[in-house]
């Protein structure tokens, strides 16, 4: 059984060469990857900032703590 990896991004260069390099690099055996552009998708705004997201890029695995990647926008701007 796999687990979830969601990664949350604002569509910034920052985010989308995060996401190039790191959610699409994980084992897709392993991880389910869900990726969120909350850029287009405000609506999941919430749900990142209950995860703990402070900042996007972000990943979170299997409900985790948050890994910040780099700083491409503080998540108080997508609101």
């Amino acid at each position: 059984m796999s687990k979830k990896a969601v990664f949350f991004h604002a569509g910034c260069p920052v985010c989308v060469d995060a996401e190039q390099q790191i959610a699409l690099a994980l084992d897709p055996s392993k991880y389910t990857v869900e990726i969120i552009h909350l850029g287009d998708n405000r609506a999941r705004v919430a749900e990142a900032m209950a995860a703990g997201v402070k900042s996007v890029p972000a990943l979170v695995l299997d409900g985790g703590i948050p890994l910040h990647i780099n700083f491409g926008a503080s998540i108080e701007d997508l609101r």
